[in-house]
């Protein structure tokens, strides 16, 4: 039988499977997000921040079977089916062959490598926070390509095509999402 998994047992099943500090924070930035845009769509919150909190749970250990033991493990944990569909579709083209459908989905397949660049820039701003980043300056950024290279653009820009969104506001609620949790993740940085 399935079972609705609470966001303490989704995290500490995170935290069993990634002891790498950056990932977590990582994790956390992403559920802050997904939970933002749930909020922002009037769906399920709690639902959506679970999804986004344990999207990379076999990153640590299977890099190479990426979003695959990720499957496993929850099938293994009787996760929910819509639950495990949506963190495999965000690895989709990159190392999974489901395509995000439903809107929980894109909007993790798009924010996943957003959070990435916009924790970046973040930490090389003077007050090293996010706290008083702007979506022009992730604009700036986003046209360097050698900055936060490993970031895929494309994957972004398709992600928010296929939302029917503007890329200017996926970055501004992105933002949002990550500075409610700008402590957790470390990007308080010198800002108040």
């Amino acid at each position: 039988m399935q079972k609705i998994p609470t966001r303490e047992e989704a995290f500490e099943l995170l935290k069993k499977y990634n002891k790498d500090e950056s990932l977590i924070r990582h994790a956390v930035a992403v559920e802050a997000v997904m939970r933002h845009f749930a909020n922002l769509f009037g769906e399920d919150v709690e639902k959506w921040g679970i999804i986004g909190l344990v999207h990379d749970l076999d990153y640590e250990m299977y890099p190479d079977k990426h979003c695959t033991m990720t499957k496993e493990i929850l099938e293994e944990e009787n996760w929910p089916k819509e639950y495990i569909r949506a963190i495999v579709s965000h690895g989709w083209k990159l190392c999974s062959d489901v395509e995000p459908v439903e809107r929980m989905e894109k909007v993790l397949y798009t924010i996943d490598e957003l959070t990435g660049l916009i924790a970046a820039a973040a930490l090389v701003r003077p007050s090293k926070s996010i706290m008083d980043i702007e979506v022009k300056s992730i604009k700036k950024k986003w046209k360097q390509r050698s900055f936060a290279a490993g970031v895929k653009r494309e994957v972004i820009e398709e992600g928010a095509a296929m939302l029917g969104l503007e890329l200017d506001y996926v970055i501004g609620e992105t933002i949002k999402g990550m500075q409610k949790v700008a402590d957790e993740i470390g990007l308080r940085g010198t800002v108040n």
